[in-house]
């Protein structure tokens, strides 16, 4: 209705003498609604009639034929054409004498371009739309959780070498390091953190209770005092483990530190048979 409202204002500014004209009656708007669904038919009838003649003139007129391409494999996937054929590539500007042919992309470069969509595609929906697949977090989690146990096994086959007969004394740092968090964790409520004797006795001098060679503290260490409160530490520890604490106590000799107990035992020196605790 506002359509036909802006209609009939228009008229007037063409033709005043409409101004008694009016779209209250209902025959005035049947008229204006008839004039304008012919309008409508006209443009379709006219649409329709242009695009019969675009077909008729293409019956009539057909393309010419494409040659037929006679380019071998090769050429057909680079993207090449033969120099016989550069004529019809040249474009209209030229440079200096040079001119520039109008090659496309090789089909083989299009062929890399949308199959890395598609890959990318793929990717999105198995690993963050699916989350069937491992994403690199996850991927790294359980490789670092095969290496331990691999780690793990390696420990178990290397400490079954290692007992009271054939245990050493490690040199390393990084046997020592081991040995010392080892130490850390498990001895301190009664040693220390240096070693200098809390419950138990003190680790840093000459004086032992049950022996102050490597054999010695390694069975210390593997069966405990049960008499005196220490308990055996084998089944926590793998004799790889002892052997690290053990190497670790063993440097602690002489490092004198502050609140230290007083010295318990019997003072151990080079060659002295070792008393073994039973």
């Amino acid at each position: 209705m506002h359509l036909f409202i802006s209609l009939h204002k228009q008229l007037l500014l063409l033709d005043p003498s409409l101004s008694g004209w009016s779209l209250t009656s209902g025959e005035d708007l049947a008229l204006v609604m008839l004039a304008i669904f012919l309008l409508v038919g006209i443009v379709l009838v006219g649409a329709v009639a242009l695009y019969l003649l675009v077909i008729l003139q293409k019956t009539l007129n057909p393309a010419p034929a494409k040659p037929a391409d006679t380019r071998s494999f090769w050429q057909r996937v680079s993207g090449l054409r033969p120099i016989s054929q550069e004529k019809d590539l040249m474009m209209e500007h030229a440079y200096d004498g040079i001119t520039e042919l109008d090659n496309p992309t090789p089909p083989w470069f299009m062929g890399l371009f949308y199959g890395t969509i598609a890959i990318a595609v793929i990717y999105l929906l198995v690993y963050h739309v699916i989350g069937s697949g491992d994403i690199m977090i996850k991927e790294y989690t359980q490789e670092v959780a095969v290496a331990e146990q691999q780690r793990e096994e390696y420990i178990k086959k290397v400490a079954g070498s290692i007992n009271e007969s054939t245990v050493t004394q490690l040199k390393d740092t990084k046997g020592i390091e081991s040995g010392k968090a080892l130490y850390t964790q498990y001895c301190t409520a009664c040693h220390g953190a240096n070693g200098e004797g809390v419950v138990g006795p003190n680790l840093t001098d000459e004086y032992w209770l049950h022996g102050g060679n490597m054999k010695a503290v390694f069975h210390t260490i593997t069966e405990g005092v049960p008499d005196k409160g220490m308990i055996s530490w084998k089944k926590q520890l793998n004799p790889l483990q002892v052997q690290q604490v053990a190497s670790y106590i063993l440097s602690l000799q002489g490092t004198k530190p502050a609140g230290a107990k007083e010295p318990q035992g019997e003072k151990e020196t080079a060659g002295a048979p070792v008393a073994m605790a039973n």
